[in-house]
């Protein structure tokens, strides 16, 4: 069971903590437990509860009539109201709550609706990642279990696989081309998969190489297939004290091919003078790298069009 202070629930809610303090004294929504201070502490089940209050009285309903509502109401209602919403606030309270009960109907169905609304990538720009967000801070609360990280991961690497599956092939000729891998014990690949989907349907032709792949391999890959980018994300390996070893091997092992590194430990890198290094901070500064190199791109076959003609 997770133990929340009202800063904690304030924080994961977005509603303030004098809302819920009124809420709980005038409606009884929560039952806190009061330690020997007289500090409220909150479980998972009065958060849970609270995310879908929320969710509910923004979109316009009383808190005298949403308080009534049992669990199972509630969580029928939030479904409802968020098959008509774009209110990006509100869906990820809702994803939340279905990730929390471990609903994966509930969960499927409001991942759905998201990208019907608001168009894949947006769904998962707007949506997704800022769930992933307040799951990560859950996690670091205890709250999350190995079980519910899984049941979304998969959901959403379901996602995501899918919307790269039906988009149209690229012809490597034609496009920049791009070598996408993570580093020998790196599991993390929601983000690359997700990359991954954005190069191609950006028109960029892309190896999409996966996870654990030993940097050995690279050499023969970017001689065989001359790519324009490597790309890779660094979240759990290397080891933070081995990161600056890792990239300089990438460097030296395709010194004329560009790297692109994402992830917490690429931020944490430090390298006098890199070569041929760029490190999104953010998955919009990727996009807009996205964007840029398919411009540039499309610039060049026109020329060489222009020059054959």
């Amino acid at each position: 069971m997770g133990h929340f202070s009202i800063s904690d629930l304030e924080q994961l809610s977005g509603i303030r903590a004098h809302t819920i303090r009124m809420w709980e004294q005038r409606y009884g929504i929560l039952r806190p437990v009061r330690t020997a201070t007289n500090i409220r502490t909150y479980c998972d089940n009065d958060l849970r509860r609270l995310l879908n209050v929320a969710t509910l009285c923004g979109r316009g309903q009383r808190i005298s009539h949403v308080a009534r509502l049992s669990d199972a109401e509630l969580a029928q209602a939030v479904l409802a109201c968020c098959d008509a919403s774009c209110d990006y606030e509100r869906q990820v309270n809702a994803l939340l709550a279905a990730m929390l009960e471990m609903d994966e109907l509930r969960l499927d169905s409001l991942l759905r609706n998201a990208i019907q609304q608001l168009g894949f990538e947006k769904a998962i720009m707007h949506v997704a990642y800022p769930f992933l967000q307040r799951v990560g801070v859950l996690w670091q609360t205890g709250t999350v279990n190995p079980s519910q990280e899984h049941l979304v991961t998969h959901l959403l690497r379901q996602k995501i696989m899918a919307a790269t599956d039906a988009l149209a092939p690229v012809q490597p000729a034609e496009a920049r081309r791009w070598v996408l891998f993570l580093p020998e014990g790196e599991l993390h690949e929601l983000a690359l998969l997700f990359m991954n989907y954005a190069l191609r349907a950006r028109g960029h032709h892309v190896l999409y190489l996966g996870q654990n792949l030993p940097s050995s391999e690279l050499k023969n890959i970017c001689a065989t297939y001359s790519p324009y980018a490597l790309c890779t994300v660094l979240t759990a390996v290397p080891e933070r004290d081995r990161v600056s070893d890792y990239v300089r091997n990438l460097v030296e092992t395709c010194p004329d091919t560009l790297l692109v590194l994402y992830g917490p430990l690429a931020q944490q890198l430090c390298l006098e003078k890199p070569k041929n290094i760029i490190r999104p901070a953010l998955m919009t500064d990727f996009l807009a790298l996205a964007d840029d190199a398919k411009l540039v791109c499309n610039d060049r076959l026109q020329y060489e069009h222009i020059s054959v003609r």
